[in-house]
This record gives structure tokens, sequence and C-alpha cells, in this order.
């Protein structure tokens, strides 16, 4: 089990040749983590930001691109935690269409707050954090 998220490619993702232009897969992989956290870990972006001056910024990313998506495929993106620290967690990512790869990505989050700083993960998100990594570590 992992979470899923559909995004279509649109023209304000591609370059001139008509493919995604590769800084809006990062883009796309934002979205499918934010929509995660509001979806899954049932803390929202909006929560976050707007009310508790609180987020979760990538601090590292490392990508793959394995073949080129065009304007109108329908991307399939999936979410897996791969571990769950004090303060942050790494999460693996991977898109495909059409039974291909596109891009895998491993990215780092960090539960920030006090203007910026690492701060260990709320009790409530850290918890849904793990319940979800046992889920999908048993499929």
């Amino acid at each position: 089990m992992s979470y899923h998220r559909f995004i279509q490619v649109e023209f304000n993702h591609c370059d001139p040749a008509g493919i995604v232009f590769y800084p809006r897969y990062f883009e796309m992989t934002n979205s499918v983590v934010e929509n995660f956290f509001a979806e899954v870990v049932g803390y929202p972006f909006r929560r976050m930001h707007m009310e508790e001056g609180t987020g979760v910024p990538t601090v590292r990313i490392e990508a793959t691109f394995s073949a080129p998506s065009r304007l109108g495929d329908m991307l399939d993106f999936s979410l897996r935690i791969q571990n769950v620290g004090t303060s942050s967690a790494t999460l693996d990512l991977l898109a495909h269409a059409d039974r291909q790869e596109r891009v895998r990505a491993t990215s780092t989050i960090v539960w920030i707050s006090n203007g910026g700083k690492a701060t260990p993960w709320p009790d409530e998100v850290r918890d849904k954090l793990i319940e979800f990594k046992e889920l999908t570590d048993d499929t």
C-alpha cells in the first residue's frame, strides 16, 4: 500500500519540446506531499503555515528521470515512507504513466517551527507517519 495521487501534465509543466521541464517534477512531488499530509496525516499545509507557523520543507531531494512525460500524460504518483526520525522523514516518490516509470525521487522533509528551526514532530503527526509506514512495510 502506498499513497497515490494522479497529476495530469499540463502546458505549464512543459518546455518548448512539449515534455515536462524537470524542475516541474519537484512542484508535482511537493503537491503529492501536501495532499498526503491533508488526506492521510490529517494535518493540512494551511494549518501548518497559516495557523501554526510550522511546516515541512524539503531539505534534501535526489531524483532519477527515467523517461519523458508529455503534455496530456496522466502521472500516477505514489508515496511511501522510508524512515521517520525525531524531526525528519524520508519519503520515496515514484511516478508512472502508461506502465512506464517516469521519475523516482527520495526526499527528506523536516518539521520546523520557531522561525524555521527543526523541532521534534508533534506526537499526532509522528504517530500517523509511523502508522502509515508500518502499513506500507507490510505490503
